[in-house]
C-alpha cells in the first residue's frame, strides 16, 4: 500500500509543473510578463521555463530519473519562492510561499524514496514475503508460549483443596 501512496503522489506532484508548464507553453505571455516585472530574469525566457516544467514532471511522473527530477524541480520551486513570492506580509503571496514549502516537502520525500517502480508481481511478491514472516513469527510465540507453560511446576494437590 505504501509503495501505491508513494506513486500516486509522485504523479499528483508532477501534475502540478506539467499542467504550469503546458500553460506556459501554450501561451507564455502572462509568465513573461510576471518575469520581467518581479525577477531579474528576462521575459523571453518564459517558453524555456515551460519545457523544463514539462519535461521534468513528466520524468518525474514516469519513475524515470525520479531522484535528478526531484532535485532539480526543487531547486526552481525554491527559486521561484525567492523571486516571486518574498512579499510574505501579503496573505496571497504568503500563501503562495507556503504552498511551495509542501511542494519542496513533497519533492524531498520523492527523493528520499527514489525511484519507486510500479510493478504489479513485486508488490505481490514482498507482501507474500511479509505475511509468512509473521506467519513464522505467530508460530514461533505460540510455539514459545507452550514450553514455556510445560516447564512450570505445577503445587502439587492437596485433599480437599477447594481449586478442584
Amino acid at each position: 500500500m505504501a509503495t501505491l501512496a508513494a506513486i500516486a503522489g509522485r504523479i499528483l506532484i508532477a501534475a502540478l509543473f506539467v499542467l504550469s508548464g503546458l500553460g506556459k507553453l501554450l501561451d507564455p505571455t502572462p509568465a513573461a510578463q510576471m518575469m520581467a516585472a518581479q525577477s531579474p530574469f528576462p521575459g523571453s525566457w518564459a517558453m524555456g521555463v515551460g519545457v523544463f516544467e514539462l519535461a521534468a514532471g513528466l520524468l518525474l511522473a514516469s519513475g524515470l530519473m525520479t531522484r535528478l527530477a526531484a532535485l532539480l524541480l526543487l531547486g526552481f520551486t525554491a527559486l521561484a519562492t525567492l523571486f516571486f513570492h518574498r512579499e510574505i506580509t501579503d496573505p496571497v503571496q504568503s500563501t503562495m510561499a507556503l504552498k511551495n514549502l509542501a511542494i519542496m516537502g513533497g519533492l524531498l520525500m520523492v527523493y528520499a524514496y527514489g525511484q519507486v517502480r510500479g510493478k504489479i508481481g513485486t508488490w505481490r511478491e514482498r507482501d507474500r514475503a511479509n505475511e509468512a514472516e509473521i506467519r513464522a513469527a505467530r508460530a514461533e510465540g505460540k510455539v514459545a508460549g507452550h514450553e514455556e507453560a510445560a516447564r512450570t511446576v505445577h503445587a502439587p494437590e492437596r485433599p480437599g483443596d477447594p481449586r478442584r
